[in-house]
């Protein structure tokens, strides 16, 4: 079963995309903010992570770098679902390594469609 971690500030968030996944056969796990994200990636490596920007203690800009900048995590695919809007925001997404950049609010189908797509099924 491939496995996704959500890292989401927004409890009801989190929570709404844990049910979508779990009930799409996923295993899904989540980080409230960017220092447990790390450690949960370091502990158990995702398939897949959904990452928000705008996290409390490390946000998800550097948590995005730090993991593609580390040997053992830099093929885990990142998603970044954010409410940051301007193309900026999205450039730097991509500049610090994420896979795909989704606004928020966002078509669930697409974010499906996405998550397939690089978790490669």
């Amino acid at each position: 079963m491939k496995k996704i971690l959500i890292v989401e500030d927004e409890t009801s968030l989190a929570e709404a995309l844990k049910m979508r996944f779990e009930a799409n056969g996923y295993e899904v796990d989540i980080a409230g903010d960017g220092q447990e994200a790390l450690k949960k990636v370091r502990d158990n490596p995702p398939n897949l992570i959904l990452l928000d920007i705008m996290l409390p203690k490390i946000d998800g800009y550097k948590v995005c770098r730090i993991l593609k900048f580390d040997e053992k995590h830099k093929s885990i695919p990142i998603v970044m679902l954010t409410a940051k809007v301007q193309d900026r925001d999205r450039e730097l997404g991509f500049e610090v390594g994420a896979d795909a950049y989704i606004v928020k609010p966002f078509d669930s189908h697409h974010l499906t469609q996405t998550v397939k797509d690089l978790i490669g099924e």
